[in-house]
């Protein structure tokens, strides 16, 4: 049966060994890492994302508030890191609607992300900030609310601000309910706004931009027909849970209860990650102090 998922770890779980398709896994305290790197075309047709690299990291429940600790928050900002060049402006760009709270991941993350490009040589040498990395944040909201595809509005701030990659934030659907609020996404192939809830949106990616994209993303719902044939335990007729879920043709997506903590929790722990990985010579305590 297909199913909806954003996730890279989600669509090779099941995938038999293919040349060009490489797992690995790792813990750090009470994370885990689990990276997928695709190197050739047909082990990507055969997995359905593009060639790069994909990195899942397992946390604690985000909805519990459970604390991540300092160490594992620059072990996350290393991963992110990995993708990024050393120096060079960074554009992060927040995706998607701040006023749907499942939604909200990419502008609320955003907000609390430190902007430095404005910040001149002078004034950072008289902070002790000589090594500030310069970077810009936009949140460019949804169509509907502007009118303007998002991928417009970024490229014509790229052709502007003319940053060495692009960082874009969004929320993200899993195809596994226990995935939810608990797992991030970063992976260096760029992003199509919305593919996940089935409102997929022009690519942003390096063939679109012309920089290097990396995205972030943390899953918030789940497709209800998917959901449906789980709970169905083993019942392969999608047409029939289609039919149970959606008897108008609507798509239903699921998201969980607690969604408004499990959005808090993870902006904030997403955003000092982001930080860490964009400023690596200030501690969690000085960007905490800046961008709060």
């Amino acid at each position: 049966m297909s199913f909806r998922t954003d996730l890279a770890a989600e669509l090779v779980a099941q995938a038999p060994p293919i040349p060009g398709l490489e797992q690995q896994e790792e813990s750090f305290g009470s994370l885990s890492f689990h990276t997928v790197r695709i190197t050739q075309e047909t082990a990507a047709r055969t997995v359905g994302k593009p060639v790069g690299d994909y990195v899942t990291v397992t946390t604690p429940p985000f909805e519990k508030g459970e604390e991540i600790t300092e160490e594992e928050l620059n072990a996350i900002a290393r991963q992110i890191s990995h993708m990024l060049p050393d120096k060079g402006v960074i554009l992060v760009v927040g995706l998607g609607n701040n006023d749907i709270t499942p939604d909200a991941i990419g502008p609320r993350t955003a907000h609390q992300i430190l902007a430095t490009r404005h910040i001149g040589e002078e004034l950072k040498r008289q902070a002790g900030l000589e090594r500030l990395r310069p970077v810009a944040v936009l949140a460019p909201g949804v169509l509907g609310q502007t009118g303007i595809e998002t991928s417009e509005i970024i490229s014509a701030v790229v052709k502007d601000v003319n940053p060495v990659a692009v960082v874009v934030v969004d929320a993200l659907a899993a195809r596994e309910a226990t995935r939810l609020g608990n797992t991030i996404q970063i992976a260096n192939t760029g992003i199509s706004p919305g593919s996940g809830v089935q409102n997929s949106r022009k690519e942003i990616s390096r063939d679109t931009l012309g920089v290097p994209v990396v995205s972030i993303g943390i899953p918030t719902v789940i497709d209800a027909t998917t959901l449906a044939s789980d709970l169905l335990e083993g019942d392969e007729d999608l047409e029939k849970c289609r039919m149970l879920f959606e008897p108008r043709g609507a798509q239903m997506m699921i998201t969980p209860r607690e969604i408004d903590n499990l959005i808090s929790h993870a902006c904030k722990a997403l955003s000092m990650a982001l930080n860490k990985a964009l400023q690596p010579d200030m501690t969690l305590e000085e960007i905490g102090y800046l961008a709060g």
